[in-house]
């Protein structure tokens, strides 16, 4: 039993003058109880086990609503500019993929299921066809919440990792979001963006009060030869779930 518990039934035992009072001081101490809310990162929480709640998170959830951009790919590359979509921990992503391809910009719907990634190409039958995303500069999509080959498997190993100011985010503003900033080993983001040739990565990270990571912000050279560049991604809806089959 928590304290707001104890505090409702010790308030039932007395006057009704009283019960009211002691009613009402156990709804404000709902937030205490295992089953009223969840917990909240403690301010003497270091970074690194702040990052590692998040990767843990992230890396447990059911399916989260996924989103990575760019608005600086560099002229000249074929590569992701736009991933729109849920992924899931089967694992399995369902969504859309913008990519530019020769030039031009091409969206494409796309399921990734039981290590086979499927598309409807431009200027085809309208059907689902398996591809190879390596081709257009891309991961699988399925992979980019897995603990090992994800976002997640970056959180645990940033290094001059930094505490920064709180802001606020998320649905209506209504979250507090912690910034953390650091540097992620090339080794390590290749492994999440294979087409990734920097050495190393600058991180901006956003962690909500109850411990989810809610965007990450990640800069560098992410295709050979090609200047630095950032991808943003964002992560909401933690929990969410769906059965993604092939087409």
């Amino acid at each position: 039993m928590c304290e707001a518990d104890r505090m409702i039934a010790r308030a039932a035992r007395r006057p009704v003058s009283l019960v009211l009072s002691g009613v009402l001081t156990g709804v404000l101490a709902l937030s205490a109880c295992s089953g009223g809310g969840e917990e909240k990162v403690s301010e003497d929480t270091s970074p690194e086990e702040v990052l590692a709640g998040a990767a843990t998170a992230l890396g447990e959830t059911s399916g989260v609503n996924l989103t990575l951009s760019t608005t600086d790919l560099p002229d000249g590359v074929s590569g992701i500019v736009k991933a729109d979509g849920l992924a899931t921990d089967k694992p399995a992503f369902e969504g859309d993929i913008t990519v530019i391809f020769a030039g031009q910009s091409v969206e494409v719907p796309v399921i990734a299921v039981d290590k086979l990634v499927y598309a409807v190409l431009p200027f085809s039958d309208g059907k689902y066809q398996d591809i190879d995303p390596a081709e257009y500069g891309a991961p699988d999509p399925a992979t980019l919440i897995n603990s090992d080959t994800g976002f997640s498997s970056l959180l645990g190993v940033t290094s001059d990792l930094e505490e920064g100011d709180s802001v606020r985010g998320g649905a209506d503003n209504t979250e507090v979001l912690t910034t953390f900033t650091g540097t992620v080993p090339g080794e390590a983001m290749k492994k999440v963006i294979p087409s990734s040739s920097g050495d190393s990565f600058d991180a901006e990270y956003l962690v909500s009060d109850n411990g989810e990571l809610r965007q990450a912000v990640l800069t560098g050279a992410f295709y050979p030869d090609s200047d630095d560049m950032t991808y943003t991604v964002d992560f909401a809806d933690y929990g969410t779930t769906k059965d993604i089959v092939a087409p």
